[in-house]
């Protein structure tokens, strides 16, 4: 089939292959070579068609169709400005492999079209209607998958200005999240790439200082991101878990109700990411990352065993204060009771001619009594 582009056609389809709508007569390629399908959805700004190139082996690709339902000059204009940037910021993004690439941008027919990459697939919030709400594990994925994209854009002096479940997609062939939809992305400038201006994003996930002020910062995209977020966590919307009253989220308290919780960690980094004022967020893609990694506890060094060195008899240790004295008696007792069976004396040997005669020993004597009192002299009376 081929789709007339023509708005105030009655009768849009076509048969494959025509050049010229049958209804309306409007010509139905586009630069002679994009062919449009079927359409795929229609909001204020405009129109977006499934199409394919035809110098391109029928290429899939999507046609944007600027169609504002807006009226005034003014009004008209500035959405003229917001067509044109997305096609300049995919045009220096699109290299991103989680962008859309630009494929034409051009007017016909008094109409300013875009044509750019297809990415068969369904945005997040399709996917959570179907699904329901996102583990924890998933949220890990979805942000070490998207904060890269961000730090990408931010490092192109871009910031998107409308992150939402509606504006990512997951590619049907590899999984891999996609960010689309670059309509109100803003050029940044300087180290804070602020930027006064439009005031653009959608209620509900858009900062306050992009409502109010027209200024978008890299924080900006991050709150949003943890609006995402906590929405996909929660399956509720985000005016159903904002306490306007306090100023504050109740997201976990939402978790609570259903029998869910996150860890710590997971809920340090959003709470973060939801903060009102600018400087209390994250303020880099690449903070949130870092954050997102785990810290693995490091053990000292283990010194390597002496080659001489045996391993000696096992001591039990008695729970409460260390006592050196009743350790190395232990040990004592241990190496006489090891070296002489039965406990008995082992045979003296006979002394060398030259050495002088042993003092006898008294009767009773004990070597394990001997070296304890030594022991004691030593470290002291505690035992």
């Amino acid at each position: 089939m081929t789709y007339c582009l023509n708005s105030n056609c009655p009768t849009p389809s076509n048969p494959p292959s025509t050049k010229f709508c049958l209804t309306c007569g409007t010509k139905l390629l586009l630069r002679e070579r994009y062919r449009a399908v079927q359409p795929l959805g229609q909001g204020g700004m405009g129109r977006t068609f499934f199409a394919v190139d035809e110098d391109r082996l029928n290429a899939p690709c999507v046609i944007k169709q600027f169609f504002p339902q807006i009226q005034g000059t003014t009004a008209l204009a500035k959405a003229t400005e917001l067509f044109q940037r997305e096609a300049v910021q995919l045009l220096h993004l699109g290299e991103h492999p989680q962008i859309p690439s630009l494929y034409a941008y051009f007017e016909q027919d008094k109409r300013w079209y875009l044509v750019q990459e297809l990415i068969e697939g369904s945005d997040l919030l399709n996917e959570l209607k179907q699904q329901g709400a996102f583990s924890e594990t998933q949220i890990r994925s979805l942000l070490l998958d998207l904060l890269p994209i961000l730090q990408f854009i931010h490092k192109n002096n871009v910031i998107h200005r409308d992150i939402k479940p509606d504006n990512i997609l997951r590619r049907r062939k590899d999984n891999k999240l996609v960010l689309v939809d670059f309509g109100v992305a803003k050029e940044g400038t300087g180290t804070a790439l602020a930027q006064m201006g439009t005031r653009a994003g959608t209620h509900g996930y858009a900062p306050v200082e992009q409502i109010r002020g027209g200024q978008a910062y890299p924080a900006s995209d991050l709150y949003s991101l943890g609006v995402t977020c906590i929405q996909l966590l929660t399956a509720k919307m985000p005016d159903d878990l904002y306490d306007g009253m306090n100023a504050r989220w109740l997201w976990k308290e939402q978790l609570a109700k259903q029998g869910k919780s996150t860890s710590p960690i997971l809920a340090q980094i959003l709470d973060k990411l939801l903060q009102e004022v600018v400087r209390d967020r994250y303020q880099s893609a690449a903070e949130v990352l870092q954050a997102l990694q785990p810290n693995p506890v490091s053990s000292p060094p283990l010194k390597p065993a002496s080659a001489a060195a045996q391993t000696p008899p096992s001591i039990p240790i008695q729970p409460g204060k260390f006592d050196p004295v009743s350790l190395d008696l232990q040990a004592i007792k241990t190496h006489f009771s090891q070296g002489q069976p039965g406990n008995a004396p082992p045979p003296a040997s006979p002394p060398p001619k030259s050495s002088p005669t042993p003092p006898t020993k008294p009767p009773g004597f004990d070597p394990i009594s001997a070296e304890l009192e030594a022991l004691r002299s030593e470290f002291g009376e505690e035992l």
